[in-house]
């Protein structure tokens, strides 16, 4: 079943009220799952809103399609990536970029053999290039400079004082990098090419230790 609207479109709303949250919530939970079984292809906002027990309309009020779904999954993975890595920050004080990089390979591993369907949606979706799949988080931005963006107040403190716009797309660089790298090593592995992953780290301590 489609939406009525344009897929493409950002969220119709966002929850406020608890039972809200705990609808949108539950109706995220749902697409992950199902991401995990059928992948893009066979994913319906009609068995999205079956498994997550809750009416068509209801689904409808806060997702405007497929794309709505895919691109709220996202923006949630990344919340939850940067609230994880934000705690190893303060817990492990890293001093130099190297330290930085792994931890954050080390928080994406965790979360990609851990969270449900971000095998298939990360903070984008894995796999696809088509102009939507590439905007899921930002409509003016790729998803890796969106993501660059948001981990910056993490980041940009351990990259030096140089400009800062040409850092920025070093870390945009690195990020992309770091993605074809991790999507080679669980494609090699299920739980991830320790060996690959390593490699990872190896590149990204290079390039942003420059």
């Amino acid at each position: 079943m489609q939406a009525p609207t344009d897929p493409s479109g950002p969220l119709r709303r966002r929850p406020v009220q608890q039972r809200s949250r705990e609808r949108f919530d539950r109706i995220l939970d749902a697409c992950a799952r199902l991401l995990d079984e059928v992948g893009y292809t066979a994913l319906t906002t009609k068995e999205v809103a079956r498994r997550a027990e809750v009416p068509i309309g209801t689904l409808y009020q806060f997702f405007p399609g497929v794309d709505g779904l895919l691109g709220a999954l996202a923006e949630r993975n990344l919340g939850h990536f940067a609230d994880r890595l934000t705690r190893r920050v303060e817990a492990e004080r890293p001093r130099h970029i190297g330290a930085m990089v792994d931890l954050a390979i080390e928080e994406y591993v965790a979360m990609r053999r851990a969270v449900p369907g971000f095998g298939v949606v990360d903070f984008g979706a894995i796999g696809r290039e088509d102009p939507r799949s590439i905007h899921l988080l930002d409509a003016a931005l790729e998803n890796n400079a969106a993501v660059a963006d948001r981990l910056w107040f993490l980041v940009g403190g351990l990259l030096g004082d140089g400009d800062q716009a040409a850092t920025r797309v070093r870390l945009h660089v690195a990020l992309e990098s770091a993605d074809a790298v991790l999507r080679l090593a669980f494609r090699r592995d299920p739980e991830g090419d320790p060996v690959l992953i390593a490699e990872c780290k190896r590149l990204l301590r290079g390039y942003l230790g420059d």
